[in-house]
């Protein structure tokens, strides 16, 4: 969705190659399991490092240099670099849009929107990120997957037009306190409402393509959407035009390269071949039993 937040100079090259990017979206999440030091670029732990009540922007330095000196490398490595990744991969992107590199810009495309997507969801941003910690396992895909899917059609998407941000740096720090913001609400009220759910009616069944599978009721679900508020809704159509506006940005920043030339060219075999490589790596980590929440 976030392709047509986009201007006329590059809905055109987006639209062309939308079905590339919604398809390896999810590239990321399959190197998270298959490839080694890719986990930590989903989220950033912050309640490591703040204690409750303080603002994070007061505590986390939001320069990369600037942590590295604060905790080490090491550590902010170990409890999450999402926020000064989804810097990189705009950094990374105006490069392959100065180079004109279709292969680049599809692909660095599609992972910065799923990181940035990823930033926006309360859970990437604490320790507790499956409740297990709070006896919740289960609620990080109860929130990111099983909402979404009973209710996406409900949603708003006009979410306007892509902006230029003169700042990411402060813009992506700003989206990951909101999500930090929100997170104790995410796991307080959904035990709130698991207290006073009769336990019988809180999950179901459901055949998934030739499996079976235990997830969360439309009933429970649809109680939980409600006591929610609207978050969802919010954090997921923000990131549409977060994801918009930070492709927006890094074209301009490579000096508004003329993406009509670049119409008639299709991603090269070499991009193909990684694709392909990539997927069966993650096929042998499933069956190997990897591949787990």
């Amino acid at each position: 969705m976030a392709v047509f937040t986009l201007p006329p100079e590059m809905i055109g090259f987006y639209k062309k190659n939308i079905e590339y990017i919604t398809e390896h979206a999810v590239d990321p999440d399959k190197r998270r399991y298959a490839v080694e030091g890719e986990a930590q670029r989903h989220y950033i732990d912050l309640d490591h490092y703040v204690k409750k009540g303080e603002n994070p922007l007061d505590i986390m330095p939001k320069h990369w240099n600037k942590a590295i000196e604060k905790y080490t490398e090491d550590t902010l490595q170990a409890y999450g670099i999402v926020p000064w990744h989804v810097f990189l991969m705009v950094n990374r992107l105006t490069k392959a849009f100065e180079e004109k590199n279709v292969d680049k810009i599809l692909r660095i495309s599609a992972d910065l929107g799923h990181y940035i997507g990823d930033s926006h969801v309360p859970l990437h941003t604490t320790k507790n990120y499956n409740g297990q910690l709070t006896n919740q396992k289960g609620i990080h895909g109860f929130w990111e997957s099983r909402l979404p899917e009973l209710k996406a059609q409900g949603y708003d998407y006009f979410v306007g037009r892509a902006s230029y941000i003169e700042n990411i740096v402060d813009d992506e720090w700003q989206t990951v306190v909101e999500s930090f913001a929100a997170k104790d609400s995410v796991l307080e009220l959904e035990q709130q409402l698991n207290s006073n759910f009769p336990e019988d009616r809180k999950f179901t069944f459901e055949n998934r393509g030739a499996v079976v599978m235990r997830t969360y009721s439309e009933e429970y679900s649809s109680a939980y959407h409600e006591i929610l508020n609207g978050m969802v809704e919010r954090r997921l159509t923000q990131a549409i035009i977060k994801v918009g506006s930070y492709w927006y940005t890094a074209w301009v920043n490579a000096g508004q390269p003329d993406l009509n030339k670049l119409m008639e060219k299709t991603p090269t075999e070499q991009l193909a071949k990684e694709d392909f490589e990539l997927d069966k790596l993650f096929e042998e980590k499933k069956v190997k039993g990897r591949i787990c929440d």
